[in-house]
């Protein structure tokens, strides 16, 4: 029985080792780095939950130009990392290549699909999302004008728009929402002056309310909103925090939970691949509130938000999906 317990500890022992090893977790972020406040932060807020909780290092890199993203995954994958988690929509040509060439190793990616049979690819429903905080920014809109302010001009970011929309135009069928695109690179990420100047240009036009979707160029849309006395909406993190009383809420997009769960599932040995959609009903979106904004978000705002979620989630209301067909039914 001693030499039984004892080959059992062994083999008990072993495996656990063998997960130790195969686990070297790996973070590619997306332009802008992760200390944008917004969508890369995120990635790191989740790397940095997983270190917290199991004591277990990670190691992760901040490109500066589109060039690195092959170079930074093919050498995470040559020195053992995994799994090896790319952030944004931009990593996926890179990451296809890196897959084939190392197809023993894991690799996820947000906001975009690499069929490749050891990837995961983690899609976001932000357009549920965006309509949630649409439906607050009307509520809070005195001149029935707001406005949204994207980055990169793409399809994704289109997606942020139309929900949002669709969710302002849920309260206020007249409203107002005024847009614009900061840029048609990855540039377009990481212009805070810029977003600031769109914000102001919305401002001066009589909108109260801009949300946007424009990782660090953000920044500037909110500093713009808290300087003009009007409010903004944050993305992707909590932003709520960056000018309290002038960020009416921040829309999330649960980044954090998709790197979090990518690097405990290969620990609990739990890895699967394909597609994996964080929406609505799966806590993948949503809003925040805080200390921060308790005070902007009155009884009505709450009841309206609280009750467009319900719909969603029940699938009584449809929030249209402008990845899916890009003639958004509201402008």
């Amino acid at each position: 029985m001693k030499k039984f317990i004892l080959g059992l500890a062994a083999a008990v022992s072993m495996t656990v080792s063998a997960i130790a090893a195969d686990l070297k977790p790996a973070v590619v972020y997306d332009l802008g780095g992760k200390n944008d406040k917004s969508f890369n932060e995120a990635a790191f807020t989740g790397a940095e939950r997983f270190k917290s909780e199991t004591g277990m290092e990670y190691k992760d890199f901040e490109i500066q130009n589109d060039a690195q993203r092959e170079q930074a995954m093919r050498r995470f994958a040559r020195d053992g990392h995994n799994p090896i988690v790319a952030i944004g929509f931009s990593q996926a040509a890179a990451l296809e290549k890196v897959a084939k060439e190392f197809p023993d190793t894991k690799f996820a990616i947000v906001d975009m699909v690499v069929e490749q049979p050891n990837v995961r690819s983690i899609l976001f429903t932000e357009h549920e999302g965006s309509y949630l905080v649409g439906v607050m920014a009307a509520k809070a809109s005195k001149t029935g004008k707001v406005g949204f302010i994207g980055g990169m001009d793409i399809p994704l970011i289109r997606k942020f728009a139309c929900g949002y929309v669709q969710g302002v135009k849920s309260v206020n069928p007249e409203a107002e929402v005024f847009q614009n695109m900061t840029g048609t690179t990855g540039a377009a990420w990481n212009d805070p002056v810029k977003g600031g100047e769109l914000a102001k240009s919305q401002f001066d036009r009589g909108a109260d309310v801009v949300y946007h979707a424009a990782g660090g160029t953000g920044i500037g849309v909110l500093q713009a909103a808290a300087d003009a006395g009007k409010l903004g909406i944050g993305v992707d993190s909590n932003q709520n925090g960056m000018h309290p009383g002038s960020v009416l809420t921040s829309m999330l997009k649960r980044v954090d939970n998709a790197v979090y769960n990518a690097f405990m599932d290969v620990k609990n040995d739990n890895w699967t691949t394909g597609f994996n959609v964080l929406d609505l009903k799966a806590g993948g979106v949503g809003y925040a509130m805080d200390d921060n904004n308790a005070k902007l978000v009155n009884d009505d705002m709450m009841a309206a938000v609280k009750k467009a979620e319900m719909a969603i989630t029940s699938g009584e209301v449809k929030v249209h999906n402008y990845m899916d067909d890009s003639a958004c039914p509201v402008q």
